[in-house]
């Protein structure tokens, strides 16, 4: 250690580890547990204006809620300097579903969420590389979406072509396959990171990242624009044979253009048939 021995024995042999053994003799070894919220004060910083009902944008996405609320009127933060009249909001960049917002009044967490997403059920987590192609894809296919909910179809479908890839290897590149590897580990990272929901300092409806396979996500996905497209469900089709009894000429003295098989046996099994 040379000049940095200590004053206790400047003429000694140290090394860093005597040295560390030597202070916890000393003074002992105190430990701090970091709080959960130390999880959000640690993500990227983005400074950013609240624009409305629209919510804040961050790197070509749109997020909201309701923690946005009684800031949406105001005209800034009242900060100044460099980013003045800005509002900080944090985001993983592992997963780009959600942001997250400290209210300054409370210092509590809260939960932005991306607006794409469909109000109920989740999709599959995508980091940032996935929403630069994302912006390219919808680019390139000259799309001017009005809500980031008109960009749900195409990530899905750029998921989707990203999954499953031992099961086509000639499909994807090895740098793909790569990638995708690497994506779905730093998915599994922000999950393991994130506090969980009910713990101090924790964002106020946050949850624990359930994983959904692609496949139930593009389903969930077409059927809401299905179920959107149809004005009310479509009516049940007639029993079969009943337009041809409806139109004969010849009906025998039992049969009612209004008769069913079903009422002609039960009236024969309750002997109030015609005849009886």
């Amino acid at each position: 250690m040379g000049e940095y021995a200590p004053c206790w024995d400047p003429v000694g042999d140290h090394s860093p580890n005597t040295l560390f053994a030597a202070s916890m003799a000393q003074g002992g070894w105190a430990l701090e547990i970091p709080s959960p919220s130390l999880y959000y004060q640690l993500l990227p910083r983005h400074q950013v204006i609240i624009q409305g009902k629209k919510g804040v944008k961050i790197r070509g996405l749109w997020y909201d809620g309701r923690a946005l609320d009684p800031y949406r009127d105001e005209e800034g933060s009242g900060r100044g300097g460099r980013h003045k009249d800005r509002w900080t909001v944090h985001r993983d960049p592992r997963d780009a579903r959600f942001a997250f917002f400290q209210d300054p009044r409370t210092h509590d967490w809260h939960e932005l969420r991306w607006t794409g997403m469909p109000p109920a059920g989740e999709i599959p987590a995508f980091t940032d590389a996935r929403v630069r192609e994302l912006l390219a894809a919808a680019k390139q296919a000259g799309l001017k979406p009005r809500t980031d909910s008109d960009l749900l179809p195409l990530l899905l479908e750029l998921i989707a072509a990203h999954v499953k890839a031992e099961q086509w290897p000639g499909q994807l590149t090895k740098a793909q396959r790569r990638e995708r590897a690497r994506e779905v580990a730093q998915v599994k990272a922000a999950a393991a990171d994130r506090p969980a929901p009910g713990t101090a300092g924790a964002a106020i409806g946050s949850r624990p990242i359930r994983p959904v396979p692609v496949d139930e996500a593009v389903d969930a996905e077409r059927r809401s624009r299905r179920e959107a497209a149809v004005v009310q469900p479509p009516r049940a089709p007639r029993r079969l044979g009943e337009g041809s009894r409806r139109r004969a000429n010849a009906l025998l003295a039992t049969d009612e253009p209004g008769d069913t098989d079903a009422d002609l046996v039960r009236d024969d099994e309750t002997g109030q048939g015609e005849g009886q």
